[in-house]
């Protein structure tokens, strides 16, 4: 199709845009937890592929780690395996860590490799077991309350925490022009293989990276105050005072608290953005047009909404 006048001038006007922010986040890491919609939506689907190798073009590192919850779901069910959680967490038998490792490590961490590489890339699937990506240890969830003289320990099963990042490898991979996309299975000191929850791995390589921003995709426009407000930035402070007074809860809790550690570990800024926006990720680094929820150490360190 011919472009006219004014559609050309348009990509003219985009690219000048995006040229201080090129500038800005040349050479710099940029880990994107990749999850939700955006994993389900064809169209979505290619679009952040294409977007993850325009990133790799202009001079960023992108590392993707994805999640795989509603595909592990839909197998376990085929299965007629029982799919159960709890405080949010999937408990995993045996059975089921099959087919976490069958799903994550084979269907889906391929489906995204194979897309970035039709769109020009050149990109490597890992699991944490991989080249000992991600050392973990199990899991226990802990339970108190008013009546409980102790706390109940629970047992999930082969769920994982981070332990170690082995950042070595994803040096070597980068530094290679190479496109890292990391399934969150982690194996442990006696061998075992851990389901973890993508968000904490993404948080935990950002942070070994000191990552320029860790992006964490989601199917929520960002956080919301009381009255359904987009809260557009927020110190760690801030942050706190949201969760002791009740504005930060339920499924939400999980990404701000990987989004906080990351920033206080060194990660000069967290983003949750909604994935179910086309070319949310380019729109967030690359554009004026911020979108989401910005997470900072300080306010006296600037936020990236408030230079754009």
């Amino acid at each position: 199709m011919t472009m006219t006048r004014d559609s050309a001038l348009n990509v003219a006007n985009v690219l000048t845009e995006a040229l201080p922010f090129i500038r800005r986040f040349a050479g710099k890491t940029i880990v994107i937890k990749y999850g939700g919609n955006a994993m389900v939506d064809e169209a979505l689907k290619h679009g952040f592929a294409r977007d993850v190798v325009l990133m790799k073009l202009v001079g960023l590192n992108p590392i993707v780690v994805h999640g795989g919850g509603p595909q592990i779901g839909k197998l376990l069910a085929d299965l007629k395996i029982e799919s159960n959680f709890v405080d949010g967490m999937r408990v995993t038998d045996t059975d089921t860590m099959n087919v976490v490792q069958m799903v994550l490590g084979g269907q889906v961490n391929q489906e995204i490799v194979s897309l970035i590489n039709k769109s020009g890339g050149s990109a490597v699937g890992l699991t944490g077991k991989d080249a000992n990506l991600i050392h973990a240890q199990k899991m226990l969830l802990e339970r108190t309350g008013p009546e409980m003289k102790s706390p109940e320990i629970i047992d999930i099963g082969h769920v994982g925490e981070v332990v170690e990042i082995n950042r070595a490898v994803l040096d070597i991979l980068t530094s290679g022009d190479i496109i890292p996309v990391i399934a969150p299975i982690g194996f442990g000191a006696d061998g075992e293989t851990y389901n973890i929850n993508a968000d904490l791995v993404a948080g935990k390589v950002a942070a070994e990276l000191k990552a320029e921003k860790l992006i964490l995709l989601t199917d929520v426009p960002g956080l919301q105050d009381g009255n359904g407000e987009l809260i557009s930035s927020l110190t760690a402070s801030q942050v706190n005072e949201l969760i002791q007074d009740g504005t930060i809860t339920g499924g939400m809790l999980p990404k701000i608290d990987c989004a906080l550690s990351a920033v206080e570990a060194g990660v000069n800024s967290a983003q949750i953005i909604d994935g179910r926006v086309a070319h949310a990720v380019l729109l967030e680094l690359l554009t004026n047009q911020g979108v989401g929820t910005m997470i900072s150490r300080t306010q006296d360190h600037p936020t990236e909404l408030e230079e754009k």
